[in-house]
């Protein structure tokens, strides 16, 4: 099995070596993960990985090799709850599935301010937990705050991952994973499209032979030979992308790291930001770290010229409070609201496109994607090979 394991990380690009493979059977001959899957998890992430970008694809193929494996203690046994039911599990099992017409009777509140008033009232009125209900903060109901129940606009709170995608604030803290830069591309088409956006110039040491110049040099020169040199050709287009990351966006992974690994290799001037369904003032660059190393938008205003060419890529499918209200964001209170920081950069990035992977004619159907292709003056593309190409000659035009 852990033969396996090291053939399938190198069959999905983890660059592991022998040496560190032999190093990981040392550890284990030496009982460092003491037999337990969670131990053997790290161990092997730390003798295994050398590069961030890579854990990724590692916790893919751990999750794959050891699925369904448990822990065991020393003597070989494996280990035997004596405790109840986990309260997560019980928690479930109260879950509330309802039809799309039981749906259609539960009433949204009636807007931010009504919403955010109301679970003022209700932190400070209840005492104690609830489950099943319509108005207290609890869970498997269909109250507007909660956990693991339906609403048609509320507020998330205690629940790890989206289930109906109605949320208009998430209480907890989430965390996303980068996206990978080095994905094999199922398409090179995605390259061609992205070349319509080159503009080609020498910049550099001289490091390439000039060959027409060579010929000339030594012909002058009576035919001894005289060799010149010139800095290579690189695309001078300057590249800012900003990619919305977690949330509804994780339906379309694979093809959002498709682009920003083509985007990688065909722009030498190329900056990234993560975000999270709108641009507020604050942006990043490792999601690991999004919530201690933040870069202000007004720095990354002030650090790259007019000259970038601006490209979101979201699905802009979120509540509108988080684009036109002041404490709006889903999961922070922001100061100002999401509109005024898409105009600042607006403002200063004259040449911008939206990238959406959600299909056109799905897009009149939320009120926040209408909302960000008026900001964006109509400048929002699907993410279609042909919606590329257009995005790239608005780009260039």
């Amino acid at each position: 099995m852990f033969t396996r394991f090291f053939f399938d990380l190198r069959k999905a690009g983890v660059p592991v070596s022998l040496t560190e493979y032999l190093t990981l059977m040392e550890a284990m001959t030496r009982g460092v993960a003491n037999f337990r899957v969670e131990e053997f998890y790290y161990l092997s992430r730390a003798c295994l990985v050398k590069d961030e970008r890579n854990l990724d694809r590692f916790d893919r193929v751990f999750g794959a090799t050891f699925k369904g494996i448990g822990d065991a203690t020393a003597d070989g046994t494996d280990e035997i709850p004596v405790t109840d039911l986990p309260d997560e599990w019980l928690r479930k099992l109260a879950e509330r599935f309802l039809t799309e017409e039981e749906k259609a009777r539960i009433q949204a509140l009636g807007g931010w301010d009504k919403l955010m008033e109301t679970l003022a009232q209700r932190l400070a009125e209840q005492k104690g937990r609830h489950q099943g209900g319509s108005k207290w903060i609890g869970t498997a109901g269909t109250s507007p705050f909660g956990a693991y129940g339906y609403n048609p606009e509320g507020v998330r709170i205690g629940q790890r991952e989206s289930r109906h995608r109605r949320a208009v604030k998430v209480w907890d803290k989430r965390e996303f994973k980068n996206l990978d830069d080095g994905v094999e591309i199922g398409t090179r088409n995605i390259k061609v499209a992205l070349r319509r956006l080159r503009k080609f110039a020498r910049s550099g040491a001289a490091s390439e032979l000039d060959l027409p110049g060579t010929i000339r040099a030594t012909a002058a020169n009576a035919g001894w030979l005289d060799l010149k040199m010139v800095p290579e050709r690189h695309n001078s287009v300057k590249v800012l992308l900003f990619l919305d990351i977690g949330g509804s966006m994780d339906d379309h992974i694979r093809l959002i790291e498709e682009l920003f690994s083509a985007a990688r290799s065909e722009f030498k001037h190329l900056e990234h930001f993560y975000f999270h369904n709108c641009v507020y003032e604050g942006v990043w660059r490792d999601n690991a770290r999004r919530h201690v190393e933040r870069t202000p938008t007004l720095e990354v205003i002030n650090t790259y010229p007019a000259d970038y060419k601006l490209v979101f890529v979201g699905d802009a499918a979120m509540s509108p409070y988080e684009i036109t209200y002041p404490g709006g964001s889903v999961e922070h209170w922001n100061e100002e609201a999401g509109q005024v920081w898409m105009q600042r950069l607006l403002s200063v990035y004259s040449r911008a496109v939206w990238l959406n992977p959600t299909p056109r004619p799905y897009w009149d159907y939320s009120e926040s994607t209408r909302l960000l292709t008026k900001l964006m003056d109509g400048r929002m593309f699907p993410l279609t090979l042909e919606g590329l190409d257009a995005a790239m000659r608005e780009l260039v035009r």
